[in-house]
């Protein structure tokens, strides 16, 4: 999907989706102007590395991101648990607003809508089955409660 500022972590390796580097490097895609890259994320060194469906980035399960494609073709959502009993998921742009995950509203961009709502339903169940604490990519009124730097979020 975006990722801008990755001139600020130079010697980061960027984590992505299989499928979504391949969407990116589609001269079909790029010709159909479904993806329009910018200049500002490409025009200096980066380390990609592409993954497959779940991925343990620590190898301790305390970092997992996980695909939620549809949106686009592999975007991913990210799961942390900092402690034994928390969970948090970071939607991105799969799930934009509490509101639309509790009306199963798909995001208003939408790649494959059938995808889309497969990684809505896995999304949902983080929450509501295994209690993670959801944080929507886009939702105005949870940006209000959420605390702000410096006071820690968890």
């Amino acid at each position: 999907d975006h990722c801008g500022g990755n001139e600020f972590f130079p010697d980061a390796t960027i984590l992505v989706q299989e499928r979504e580097m391949q969407a990116a490097r589609s001269a079909a895609v790029l010709a159909a102007g479904r993806y329009r890259p910018s200049p500002l994320d490409f025009d200096h060194p980066l380390r990609y590395r592409a993954v497959t469906g779940d991925h343990d980035v620590f190898g301790d399960g305390r970092v997992v991101l996980f695909p939620t494609y549809g949106h686009t073709p592999g975007h991913q959502s990210l799961l942390v648990r900092p402690d034994r009993d928390t969970r948090l998921v970071f939607t991105a742009d799969a799930c934009y607003t509490r509101e639309n995950m509790d009306r199963d509203v798909l995001p208003t961009i939408v790649w494959d809508e059938t995808e889309m709502s497969h990684s809505l339903r896995r999304l949902r169940d983080l929450r509501d089955k295994q209690g993670a604490r959801t944080v929507y990519g886009h939702d105005p009124e949870q940006w209000k409660a959420v605390p702000q730097a410096p006071t820690a979020f968890v």
